[in-house]
């Protein structure tokens, strides 16, 4: 009875301070009820003496993902879910097993030199809708860890760095390369498991092109504390340049196999503004490459300074035909729809911001480099210039080995001949190249490729018969336009002097 007495006073003491507690929320000025909670919580210290630490899944104004939040995942992951009720199974390519985290709301309990400790998966829900510019897709979760205040030392200056530390290692240790993109709905990366093939070992390019690359990306992973010494932010850019079907893409990609790194594909047309660029630079993590494909074509970027004041005429006139013009029309869309500027991109890659994070690539590809403004692509910005140009014999050799896995064979003199005469793109000769049914054997195949560069060489010859006569009239209708501005200069020149009257 005495038992059950106390019980019910103990509740009407807690409903009261609820009560209590939502009339001061309601009723006093903010600062007075600041004072009274305050107070309030030091009061409950003194029955409640356990210590509670948050770790947040993203941080700072523009939500970057907390690394501490990731490594206590991972190290949860390993070594809790075998004491968890609820879990959370996900499948991931590459994996034959199902990975299991905790499930939201769940707590386990774990120990660490004999002291016990429990985390809590809490997934935060805002008290009131906002308007933001950057709306989350879904609510943002964090790790609760609770443990008694008289463990508080070995907690935070042991507990928490072995989680830490464990978690990188297990993240390390499981981790599997991402390939991310920009989602134009909600600003934000989205990823798929990267399992692009390709290796320098079978790309087709000049033996020792491939080792200067190689021995230039190496170079950069090793040089942390030298980018520290002469104050310059730990990255380095790559502008990969050529005709279409040369291998940009795939050399990405063999770039991110060697450096065992993740790819942040940006789709430049998909982003708003310069400040949301900024955003996800932020968001990209170190060990990763970071590429602008076609960036010629991605946005008009080239040469936006000298082209200042003629956009701004063509602004005037658009009214006239944009609705006779579908072309024209759609243009303007575009350009409604991202506002990132030249001076927003250069300041991507090499401004202030740039240096949050490190050991980053920044690729561009572009298929006609002399359209580029000079600014984009200098030294500095665009470290290293890297042509990828027609197949070269060198290359083709690689290309036979990885298709048709021969090294040597008879017809691969008449085919170096042909790759000194003519040009075709690796594209071009990796499918002349590939089988197409079982009936086709090695020399079918280089037969296939014979055929085809000589009938480019055929081709290239009558282009240029047909060109030769137009180019004659081009040179001397250039010749003619010379002599006449050089006799013009003359001729003024005589006038000022009075010579001629």
């Amino acid at each position: 009875m005495f038992v059950g007495e106390m019980f019910a006073q103990l509740g009407s003491v807690a409903g009261g301070v609820v009560l209590l507690r939502a009339m001061l929320q309601q009723y006093f000025p903010s600062q007075l009820g600041h004072l009274l909670e305050r107070h309030f919580r030091k009061l409950m210290s003194f029955f409640h003496p356990y210590v509670e630490i948050s770790f947040p899944e993203f941080t700072g104004k523009y939500m970057k993902r907390s690394e501490a939040f990731t490594a206590i995942q991972s190290y949860l992951a390993e070594n809790a879910t075998s004491r968890a009720k609820r879990l959370k199974a996900d499948s991931v390519n590459g994996k034959r097993s199902l990975v299991l985290s905790m499930d939201d709301y769940e707590e386990v309990a774990d120990e660490y030199s004999g002291v016990n400790v429990t985390w809590f998966s809490n997934k935060i829900v805002p008290q009131s809708t906002t308007l933001s510019f950057y709306p989350m897709t879904e609510n943002p979760r964090c790790y609760i860890l609770t443990f008694h205040r008289r463990h508080r030392r070995l907690i935070t200056q042991s507990y928490i760095n072995h989680v830490l530390t464990e978690g990188k290692a297990i993240a390390s240790r499981n981790r599997l390369r991402k390939l991310y993109t920009n989602d134009p709905q909600d600003s934000k990366w989205i990823h798929a498991v990267f399992e692009h093939p390709a290796t320098f070992e079978t790309l087709a390019m000049h033996p020792d092109k491939k080792r200067e690359i190689m021995n230039d990306l190496t170079k950069f992973t090793q040089r942390k504390e030298y980018y520290a010494k002469i104050g310059k932010a730990w990255k380095r850019g790559y502008l990969l340049y050529g005709p279409p079907g040369t291998g940009k893409s795939t050399m990405v990609a063999a770039m991110a196999n060697f450096l065992d790194y993740d790819v942040y594909d940006l789709e430049l047309t998909a982003v708003k503004d310069n400040t949301e660029l900024r955003r996800l630079l932020i968001e990209t993590s170190s060990k990763s490459i970071i590429v602008i494909e076609d960036i010629d074509c991605s946005l008009d970027l080239t040469g936006q300074r000298k082209r200042a004041e003629e956009g701004d005429n063509d602004d005037g006139d658009e009214g006239d035909d944009k609705g006779s013009n579908p072309v024209k029309k759609m243009t303007g869309k575009e350009k409604k729809s991202s506002k990132v500027t030249l001076s927003g991109l250069l300041n991507f890659i090499d401004g202030i911001w740039s240096a949050c994070g490190g050991e980053r690539i920044i690729v561009f590809t572009t298929n006609q480099v002399d359209k580029l403004d000079p600014a984009l692509i200098r030294r500095g910005r665009m470290d290293k210039h890297i042509e990828m140009s027609y197949c070269c014999f060198e290359a083709f050799k690689v290309l036979a080995r990885n298709y048709l896995n021969i090294e040597h064979h008879p017809l691969f003199e008449t085919i170096g001949r042909l790759f000194s005469e003519t040009n075709m793109t690796t594209a071009d000769v990796a499918e002349n190249l590939m089988p197409k049914s079982d009936d086709e054997d090695v020399e079918a195949c280089l037969g296939n490729l014979i055929q085809a560069l000589e009938t480019a060489k055929k081709e290239a010859t009558e282009e240029a018969e047909e060109e030769a006569p137009v180019k004659v009239k081009r040179e001397e209708r250039e010749q003619r336009l010379k002599w006449l501005r050089e006799t013009k200069k003359k001729v003024d020149h005589l006038l000022k002097k009075g010579e001629l009257s």
